[in-house]
């Protein structure tokens, strides 16, 4: 049965909706491309209710997260998080996730919707005493408020700023008459936070849409826009960030997905997973996520073959035209040998190779609200602005 979020009504009204993950989701309103501009130029909103959200608490809730997961729980002060991932005793991928520290011994997870379930149940198999793990992902919502205007406009519906919370912590605010709970993470390489209203169901939805509505009203003399999936995975990819079932799954390591950031092989406590991840490591894998931009003219998409000396080493696992940079980009795996800056190969696109260069992750970055960074160049905010016109037209072209 498809499952609706708490601003489903909203979605249904102004959204392209589409099934994503089990729910009903609007995958775009006004339209990738524009959606995308305003996430980087001003601030987007978007509804990610449909992800997992579950509350670990006890005694051994520390230990118990330690043991499942790569990163090093023992590290958190209270209101910190992370990034990490669950691995299976191969080292596979099960999904990635964050885990936030809200009090001494109780911790927020938040991982991708398509995984809820399998999440669920391998955390509870593996649940030890003195630890209770409560679902609260239908009696809350989540949402992802993400660019240049996030700050002012946090400050304007809960007199916080977004400076007085660092990167991957969080707190609770007031919105009006609610207490909710913000962090600040992001997925799509602008600074923005997350803010989660917990006591709300499709059911009884008004909580929600209270804070959903407050956000949209507020955010229009900023020049907020709400924002779908379309737009939201095109900017993760220009992130480099990567998504679970493309980029990422049970069949790879965070070895060979370059995610040794997010795992720990020197904390005390062993977690599943670890002596696969460690062998790894040492041996060093046969294939490692690698980005690339197409040279020639040419769309990267998902399953396409890249291709050297007439061999097929590697296949696409995300890619799109950039709008921001108007140029074809993407992400695969391919040998280590072919995985360095700078060096060519071809992805097969239709029926004829196209060239391509491989490039620094992320393809975009911001380092401050008047520069950023674009493919290892730095750009001021006018040229970043004309960049965009070219790349719209770039992008009704091919």
């Amino acid at each position: 049965m498809v499952k609706r979020t708490q601003v489903y009504q909203f979605h249904e009204k102004h959204g392209h909706i589409v099934d994503y993950a089990g729910y009903e989701l609007p995958v775009w309103f006004e339209g990738i491309i524009p959606e995308c501009k305003t996430v980087r130029t001003r601030i987007g909103l978007f509804d990610v209710s449909h992800m997992g959200r579950i509350m670990v608490e006890g005694e051994n809730a520390e230990n118990f997260l330690n043991s499942l997961t790569t990163n090093d729980v023992s590290l958190l002060d209270v209101g910190q998080g992370h990034y990490s991932l669950l691995c299976k005793p191969d080292g596979g991928i099960i999904d990635d996730l964050t885990v936030f520290r809200t009090h001494d011994e109780q911790y927020l997870v938040v991982y991708n919707a398509a995984n809820r379930e399998k999440n669920w149940n391998w955390l509870r198999e593996h649940r030890q005493a003195d630890v209770t793990i409560k679902d609260r992902s239908d009696e809350s919502a989540m949402f992802a408020v993400q660019g240049p205007k996030a700050s002012e406009l946090l400050h304007d519906i809960s007199n916080t700023r977004l400076g007085e919370i660092e990167k991957y912590w969080g707190r609770e605010v007031r919105v009006d008459h609610l207490t909710c709970f913000v962090t600040r993470s992001g997925y799509t390489g602008e600074d923005g936070f997350e803010i989660y209203v917990w006591k709300t169901t499709v059911e009884r939805p008004s909580d929600a849409l209270e804070v959903w509505n407050k956000i949209l009203s507020t955010g229009e003399r900023y020049g907020l826009k709400p924002i779908g999936l379309g737009a939201r995975d095109v900017l993760r990819l220009e992130a480099g960030m990567c998504l679970y079932g493309n980029d990422i799954d049970e069949q790879t390591s965070p070895v060979e997905a370059r995610l040794n950031f997010a795992v720990r092989l020197d904390k005390e406590m062993d977690f599943v997973g670890r002596t696969s991840i460690k062998q790894l490591k040492e041996h060093g894998p046969k294939r490692v996520r690698t980005g690339f931009r197409i040279v020639d003219k040419g769309i990267p998409r998902q399953g396409q073959a890249i291709v050297s000396d007439q061999a097929s080493i590697g296949k696409v696992t995300s890619g799109t035209l950039s709008p921001t940079l108007g140029i074809g980009i993407g992400m695969g795996y391919t040998p280590p040998g072919s995985s360095k800056l700078g060096q060519s190969f071809e992805i097969m696109i239709r029926d004829r190779k196209v060239a391509a260069e491989v490039v620094k992750l992320p393809f975009y970055q911001r380092k401050s609200e008047e520069t950023v960074l674009v493919m290892g160049k730095e750009m001021g905010s006018q040229e970043f602005r004309d960049r965009y016109s070219r790349s719209e037209t770039l992008m009704t072209t091919n």
